[in-house]
């Protein structure tokens, strides 16, 4: 029986910090997300703007309510989208309950099955398969099918918040950038606080999501830029 509880605290061990990592890249993946989303954002809104007006407080205004705006809906989309992660956990935990009291027997064959797939011999994963199910049948059954822990699910709150306040620092760049430096200046400094923004957002993006650094960064600078060009354009034509 010692074996069977270190083989199964040793998976245990593995799929909490699984899941821990997963929770704090999803808040972190948010928060990169709304932060690039929030400088592309408000710079469209002051390139348009900027193009069709020099008035600064008019300028400084159209920035400022879209920043709030981006910033809002950022996190109201995250919140919908980790809140729906959240119910679609909870449908499976309910799914395999249902499971349990309908067949209980092929419920624990799937977690013997879980740990023979791990090179577990069939006679220690049927001892540690009925220890388990003996002790807490659905917190093992949703571990090993749905690799969830019972009862700790995603936060849609810590993505909506790391949403909403990168979203405005990254909108802050370009506004702080377009609103305080002076007229002669306030064009190329905005050029350059944005570009060097997304290649910040497109660093931390290539690196929580373990890819190539130099193509994600690459591909938000030409966005940026695409972004600023055709927003100019579209305030010198009012």
């Amino acid at each position: 029986m010692e074996v069977n509880e270190e083989v199964h605290e040793k998976n245990q061990k593995k799929q909490k910090q699984h899941q821990t990592m997963d929770e704090k890249l999803n808040t972190l993946r948010a928060g990169v997300l709304g932060s690039n989303d929030g400088i592309l954002t408000v710079v469209g809104v002051l390139f348009s703007v900027a193009a069709a007006t020099t008035n600064q407080f008019t300028i400084f205004i159209a920035g400022l309510a879209d920043l709030l705006a981006c910033a809002f809906s950022m996190a109201s989309g995250e919140y919908a989208s980790v809140s729906t992660q959240k119910d679609t956990e909870q449908a499976a935990v309910a799914k395999e309950q249902a499971l349990l009291e309908s067949n209980f027997a092929d419920q624990q064959a799937a977690v013997q099955k879980f740990y023979e797939e791990r090179g577990v011999t069939p006679e220690t994963s049927l001892a540690i398969a009925k220890d388990l199910m003996h002790k807490d049948a659905l917190a093992t059954v949703v571990n090993v099918k749905e690799d969830i822990q019972l009862g700790h699910y995603m936060n849609p709150w810590d993505a909506a918040f790391s949403s909403l306040f990168a979203a405005a620092l990254g909108g802050t760049f370009p506004l702080v950038a377009m609103t305080v430096f002076p007229a002669a200046t306030q064009w190329p400094a905005t050029i350059v606080a944005v570009l060097l923004s997304v290649t910040l957002t497109g660093y931390l993006s290539a690196k929580l999501g373990r890819g190539l650094v130099k193509t994600a960064i690459i591909r938000n600078v030409i966005v940026g830029i695409i972004t600023m060009f055709i927003h100019y354009y579209v305030g010198q034509l009012f």
